[in-house]
């Protein structure tokens, strides 16, 4: 049997920071807890007694047996106490020591992230399974991807991806401007452009990037500018309007009158940008996207959308919840990623042709980074080309009955669902630690991967599974997940307390959740088990 408390760490890390260790973990340790807390107790004891203590305590503890010669290394006082604060040279910073206390203080509030080793599979009917190696290699489905529509397997896609390989090679040589142009580039950008009926697009290494740059640089560069930004804003947006350290007004998540009720207050002369995401990525809110525009513009300010969770999976030919509700004329500045539902890598902007060209020629970000590599520029295009034809419209309708499906299977079973109008799926723990031993749980005896979402990525007492179906999902999956998720559920005692937020929630979606019959009208699927228990 393996010690809880230290299995997921490696044993080179054990061996160089047991005194960090035991003093983290020894208290909650039932084998060496007692140990430690005889020590604590008489400082004065010699250090010949506190290494009998401490071998005591290694020979009961079937993973520190591993490390022995490290542990009667220890000092007594090293055990007992760390001090992170004390300098080992009073003419140098403590760095390490600062470093783990760092650390320690995200294991202590539980929002320190263990990677799960999970390889995706990528061949022939395989998408959605992976392999993962907790213990040894083995099978499991995954339900958390934001590949949420197998793009990234897709055998055309692929094949786009080898071409370029053996054409271009797997670099892009650098920036831009010095050796990375080509082009793929000016294809994609124009492919990217169409899609979102705009003059211009530009290709960014990530949507992270894509964000920062292009708010920072705005920010900075238009006189007296204010920037206006959803309570709810991916951090990627935040550093770029924290940076830019223009005068900033946070409206409430998804909230047309705190929005108005907060531009009023500045001239409508003086340049503005509203910020805010279509669909959140953690909660599945969908905002009231026409009605933040229509604010926006009434008031002088510019937009800029973020659809990085929407473009592949909504309106016609998947340019998102714009294209959807048609209303990509208002969205000043649009952007997306290519690493989700297009299933490659990088992000992007797009606009009018002079406000592209503007964050073309200032944008750091965009100047100073080595372009993306052709392979993904290849896989991108032939991803965005597919996604606009039938097909993917056929994956779109197949992708949204499979989460309507899922969701009202889990609310059937009386898990805590989160109602949203997206094909993101939370269900709400609102514990951290709870909320990590679903996930192991799930992954170790179930053979299911749904990542834990702990602080910071969602807000404290937030703590939730996020379940992200594909079209690749069958019914039989789905059925066997939602039995073994209540299984699990069950033996840990959690409540089965259903739906977590009323159907018309302000904070998943005001105007855009709309009445029945309306919802109905939209509603491409047969019998909607959604709208049927609205009626």
């Amino acid at each position: 049997m393996s010690c809880p408390f230290l299995t997921r760490l490696s044993h080179s890390y054990v061996k160089n920071y047991a005194p960090l260790l035991l003093n983290m973990y020894g208290s909650q340790c039932p084998v060496i807890s007692r140990s430690i807390n005889h020590m604590s107790t008489d400082n004065q004891k010699t250090q010949e007694n506190i290494t009998d203590h401490i071998e005591t305590a290694v020979s009961k503890c079937p993973f520190l047996k591993e490390v022995t010669s490290a542990v009667k290394e220890l000092k007594g006082q090293d055990i007992i106490e760390v001090n992170y604060d004390s300098k080992t040279n009073e003419e140098v910073f403590p760095y390490n020591n600062f470093f783990h206390q760092q650390i320690i203080k995200k294991k202590k509030e539980h929002s320190y992230r263990i990677f799960k080793k999970v390889n995706r599979l990528a061949g022939p009917g395989e998408f959605p399974k992976a392999l993962e190696y907790t213990s040894g290699e083995k099978p499991i489905t995954v339900w958390c991807s934001n590949d949420y529509l197998g793009m990234s397997c897709h055998p055309l896609v692929k094949n786009e991806v080898r071409n370029a390989l053996e054409r271009y090679g797997s670099g892009a040589g650098g920036t831009r401007n010095i050796s990375g142009n080509s082009t793929l580039h000016e294809d994609l950008e124009k492919t990217l452009a169409q899609l979102h009926e705009k003059d211009g697009a530009l290709l960014f290494t990530s949507c992270f990037v894509a964000n920062d740059t292009t708010l920072f640089t705005l920010a900075k560069a238009l006189p007296g500018c204010h920037i206006f930004s959803d309570a709810g804003n991916h951090a990627s947006m935040i550093q770029g309007i924290k940076n830019s350290q223009v005068p900033k007004h946070i409206f409430k998540h998804n909230d047309p009158e705190h929005l108005e009720e907060l531009l009023k207050k500045i001239d409508v002369n003086v340049p503005k940008i509203v910020a805010f995401e279509t669909v959140h990525s953690m909660t599945g809110a969908v905002c009231p996207l026409e009605e933040l525009c229509d604010i926006a513009h009434k008031y002088g300010a510019l937009t800029f959308v973020d659809e990085v969770h929407a473009v592949g999976l909504y309106g016609e030919h998947g340019a998102g919840i714009g294209e959807r509700d048609h209303v990509m004329h208002k969205m000043d500045m649009i952007s997306g990623t290519l690493g989700k539902a297009f299933g490659n890598i990088g992000g992007y902007v797009a606009g009018n042709g002079v406000l592209i060209d503007m964050i073309r020629s200032y944008g750091a970000g965009f100047i100073f980074t080595t372009s993306l590599p052709p392979t993904v520029l290849a896989g991108a295009k032939k991803a965005i080309e597919i996604l606009a034809s039938d097909e993917g419209r056929t994956l779109r309708q197949k992708h949204q009955e499979n989460v309507q499906y899922l969701r009202a299977q889990l609310l059937k079973n009386g898990l805590p669902v989160e109602h949203t109008p997206s094909h993101i799926i939370p269900i709400k723990i609102g514990d951290p630690m709870q909320c990590t031993a679903v996930s192991d749980a799930l992954i170790r005896d179930k053979g299911h991967y749904i990542q834990a979402i702990n602080f910071p990525t969602v807000a404290r007492g937030q703590e939730k599974l996020r379940l992200a179906p594909t079209p690749h999902h069958t019914k039989e999956m789905m059925d066997q997940l939602v039995t073994d998720l209540k299984q699990v559920w069950q033996d840990l005692n959690l409540p089965l307390n259903g739906l977590q937020c009323e159907k018309e929630c302000k904070f998943c979606q005001k105007p855009i959740l709309f009445k029945y019959y309306e919802l109905r009208d939209r509603c491409t699927i047969p019998n909607c088990p959604q709208i049927l228990a609205m009626a």
